[in-house]
């Protein structure tokens, strides 16, 4: 299948885990200058495809038309943990749009943060729609269907026209033909896409560098995206999390989705990596992310310092005792 051994995990100096993946990297010119594995491998975005998907809504400008603070309109960019400036965000942008909670797909959960999480069950609070970590990418699909007058009870079918709009979109971003994107269910019922991990790349290289979108609509659209994302990267997932440590640094766009896809672009540096865990892991993201940093020479340390801080090297058992350590093993 191409995978090869990403992290290796040891304990008391025995080999317990390996996780295999793939990884590659893109210059400005689309060519692959850094690989492992089979950069063929047709994979899903699970929520990495959200920065994408959320083109169309803020191409017709839906953060503008309901007046979204950037904070807001960062969430159709999201996969939140429900923390309550999520959910604070969540319901301003119903109360904008006029839309209603019953409204979004999501099935009625609890937050994904174990904060929240615990204070719902202290306060014997239900769950919401709101608290699924895919509700800002609905309300934004609801919120767009309402614009332009389309039907809101099937907007999330593959066939709705918004969700057509969003599949162009993700063609356009990864020149890859929107008749060769394999189309999936997600989670929370949206449509999901696959394709080849280096159409991936190519589309989070876009993401860093809108300047090489040809068209000025799709370009105005994820520089705007791009923006939220940086200037507000508690709100993509929250504290504590990859895409924080990441978008915290304002010359990086990223993004993670399920099952172990992650996306990142570099703009002074002009390029972007995309890679894919095969047994689906997120905990070994920020050390497999620090690598790359290390091994391409990044010049801030700062960042790579935060992806280790996620993902220490050194494996502590529940004591706080060092038990082992954790090491990546790929090199381009």
């Amino acid at each position: 299948m191409g995978f090869e051994r990403l992290v290796e995990e040891y304990r008391g100096g025995v080999l317990e885990n390996v996780h295999m993946g793939l990884v590659c990297g893109m210059d400005e010119n689309g060519r692959i200058v850094y690989s492992v594995g089979d950069e063929q491998h047709m994979t899903f975005l699970r929520s990495a495809a959200k920065p994408f998907q959320a083109i169309p809504v803020i191409k017709h400008g839906i953060d503008e038309k309901f007046k979204l603070s950037p904070k807001e309109a960062a969430l159709f960019a999201a996969s939140h943990r429900g923390e309550k400036y999520h959910i604070e965000a969540l319901e301003s942008i119903l109360q904008k749009t006029g839309l209603k909670e019953e409204d979004i797909l999501c099935c009625p959960t609890y937050p994904l943060n174990e904060a929240p999480r615990a204070a719902c069950h202290w306060e014997h609070l239900e769950k919401r729609k709101l608290y699924h970590n895919c509700s800002g990418k609905h309300s934004g699909f609801l919120a767009l269907s309402k614009e332009l007058g389309y039907d809101l009870g099937t907007y999330w079918s593959i066939d709705h026209p918004a969700q057509q709009l969003s599949l162009e979109a993700m063609a356009e971003m990864a020149d890859y033909p929107k008749e060769d994107i394999r189309i999936g269910v997600d989670g929370c019922g949206f449509p999901v896409y696959a394709m080849p991990l280096h159409r991936i790349a190519r589309a989070y290289l876009k993401l860093a560098c809108p300047d090489l979108i040809a068209d000025a609509g799709t370009r105005a659209a994820v520089t705007k995206i791009a923006g939220y994302m940086n200037a507000n990267p508690e709100m993509i997932a929250s504290h504590d999390f990859i895409c924080t440590a990441l978008l915290t640094d304002p010359n990086i766009v990223a993004k993670g989705g399920a099952k172990g896809v992650y996306g990142f672009g570099l703009k002074k540096e002009r390029m972007s990596f995309a890679l894919k865990v095969l047994d689906g892991s997120e905990l070994v993201w920020p050390i497999i992310a620090a690598s790359i940093l290390e091994q391409i020479g990044y010049d801030n340390r700062d960042t790579i310092d935060r992806l280790y801080a996620l993902a220490p090297k050194e494996i502590k058992n529940d004591n706080h005792i060092v038990v082992g350590e954790r090491k990546t093993v790929f090199r381009f």
